[in-house]
């Protein structure tokens, strides 16, 4: 039923709740997750830093590999198959890329929890994710 799943981290307690979910399901269905952290990045809305210095590629891994460790502490994957991947850019826009192509078939992640105010105003990734994406997904309080 579920043979992908993405599970989009920001090494946030919420995020790692979703990660243990995912990994129920994983274990009930045989399934493959792909634990994803994206780093926003001034170039993800067409800004560069100042003087049009890029942000170096090896900033971008640092950050995303202590992304994906904290996700990962303290929890037994077990025979669970998973992949860790990051990559930078506009959070939503990479999330929903990733469905595309990796072909998921469910998306599982965190919710920050802000209020109808603030989610309104603010938007929120979760949102985008669960109004765009082409697969279920599941939102983790």
């Amino acid at each position: 039923m579920f043979k992908n799943i993405l599970v989009p981290t920001d090494a946030s307690e919420a995020a790692k709740r979703a990660l243990i979910l995912a990994l129920d399901l994983a274990k009930k269905f045989d399934s493959r997750i792909l634990l994803l952290h994206v780093v926003y990045t001034p170039e993800a809305l067409g800004y560069t830093l100042s003087n049009g210095i890029p942000v170096p590629q090896e900033e971008i891994s640092i950050y995303g590999n202590e992304a994906l460790a904290a996700t990962l502490a303290g929890i037994d994957i077990g025979t669970v198959k998973l992949e860790k991947k990051q990559k930078p850019g506009h959070t939503a826009n990479a999330i929903l890329e990733e469905v595309k192509s990796e072909q998921i078939d469910l998306v599982v992640m965190g919710n920050r929890g802000y209020g109808p105010i603030a989610g309104s105003m603010l938007g929120s990734v979760s949102q985008r994710i669960l109004s765009k994406a082409e697969c279920p997904v599941m939102i983790v309080k």
